[in-house]
């Protein structure tokens, strides 16, 4: 056991004390903030700077009026098709808009000309503007009173309460997959980080004959399995400094923002305002009813779970092959698991409760990420304790597994390794 312990100490130290670890570790709480700010902030200016576009109009029909907005402009034009198209290419305006003579009943036939292919945001615009248009001559076509049918429209606002615990408290479908799906993809993230990371180090290991006076004192399996914990606690390590980071970040620049703001009457009363308004006391409630403990523990017990099931994965394959491009064919049907994990993701939204959600949260292959995306909707217990269950049989079955492949491949040098290779070293006895 003091081995094992060495070998963690070891790989841990070895390391936190890489200057890419202390890059990483200090720069991914700034600089992806930074980049994803500075993308929005240059897209808002952009907005903000863009000039009005002139799209010019020859409607056929003289029944659409299309109302100009801050990005385009409409001018009417009272030319032919082929004039006007003549006039687009030689003029400074961004398309013609071609409205035809059409059935009010089958409206068909509307065309966009434009010198260059228009983005979507720019068809969607133009299609609202013309549908809008279209439905209002429809109102006139059929006689119908365009207040009277805007007093039918009607807005129902329906609360979801939860009452599974005894107390009820009201939940949002959207907060709680957002919850779950942010866990579950940084479980993802981690696993493959890290479990690459484990067969990084087995192969420079071994092409490096360290592991040759490696093995020596410690026994194969306590080097595999002293390798996936000690990268285990780098990844715990880690991910706790960028939470202490950001939360620290978040909260230097809110108190900020807080000093430089001014302190006067109208501020006061605007931020009392918004924070008796219903939207943000319906947030509040819907915080007060995501239970975050819960979900904190689940997130770490199914991170190290997950991880060790994988890393012992990825231990084994390194230790088959020499090279990290020969390793290529078994990370595929060690990733596919994972990828079905996240894809599988849009099936648990629209069904947290139902059979390929049940099984993709219970297969120890998939529930580190699929069981993330459910906690958020209130998993039952005996579902949660089956799961986790399930996990670490999963685990400790992948890393005896692992283990047997490992003591022969971590001593095999220039051999050509496939499935029935590494089966035969699996049955091998020693």
């Amino acid at each position: 056991m003091n081995k094992l312990f060495l070998v963690i100490q070891r790989e841990f130290t070895s390391r936190v004390k890489k200057k890419s670890f202390l890059l990483t570790t200090i720069l991914v709480p700034l600089v992806f903030p930074a980049i994803f700010g500075g993308i929005f902030y240059f897209m808002q200016k952009e907005d903000e700077s863009a000039k009005q576009q002139v799209i010019q109009v020859l409607d056929e029909s003289n029944t659409l009026e299309l109302t100009s907005s801050d990005k385009f402009k409409y001018i009417a034009t009272q030319s032919s098709l082929e004039e006007a198209k003549t006039v687009l290419t030689e003029s400074d305006s961004y398309g013609l808009l071609y409205i035809p003579e059409f059935n009010v009943e089958n409206p068909t036939g509307f065309t966009f000309y434009a010198k260059s292919n228009p983005n979507f945001s720019v068809m969607n615009e133009l299609e609202k503007k013309i549908e809008r248009s279209v439905r209002d001559e429809k109102l006139r076509y059929y006689n119908i009173d365009k207040s009277v049918l805007d007093k039918l429209h009607t807005s129902i606002d329906l609360k979801a309460l939860n009452i599974s615990q005894g107390q009820e408290k009201e939940s949002n479908a959207n907060l709680a997959f957002g919850i779950g799906y942010v866990t579950g993809f940084l479980i993802y993230i981690f696993m493959f980080a890290y479990g690459g990371q484990v067969m990084q180090g087995v192969i420079e290991e071994k092409s490096s004959k360290i592991v040759e006076v490696i093995i020596s004192s410690v026994k194969p399996f306590q080097l595999m399995l002293g390798k996936i914990l000690g990268l285990a606690s780098v990844g715990l390590f880690q991910m706790v400094i960028w939470i202490v980071l950001m939360t620290t970040i978040i909260t230097v620049v809110t108190s900020i923002l807080e000093l430089e703001m001014p302190q006067t009457a109208q501020l006061s009363e605007a931020t009392q305002a918004m924070e008796a308004s219903a939207e943000g006391e319906k947030f509040m409630r819907l915080l007060a009813g995501i239970p975050f403990t819960k979900i904190i523990l689940t997130f770490i017990f199914y991170f190290i779970g997950g991880y060790l099931l994988y890393g012992s994965l990825f231990a084994a394959a390194g230790s088959a092959v020499d090279s990290p491009s020969e390793a290529q064919q078994f990370m595929l049907p060690i990733m596919i698991p994972l990828i079905a994990g996240i894809v599988g993701m849009s099936s648990i939204i629209k069904n947290p409760d139902g059979m390929v959600s049940f099984w993709l949260s219970i297969i120890p292959f998939t529930s580190p990420i699929a069981m993330m995306g459910r906690i958020g909707f209130g998993v039952p217990v005996w579902e949660l304790v089956l799961s986790m269950v399930l996990l670490i049989l999963g685990f400790i079955f992948t890393v005896w597994l692992a283990g047997r492949i490992y003591r022969v491949g971590i001593l095999m040098h220039g051999a050509k390794v496939n499935y029935r290779v590494l089966a035969k070293w699996f049955m091998m006895k020693t």
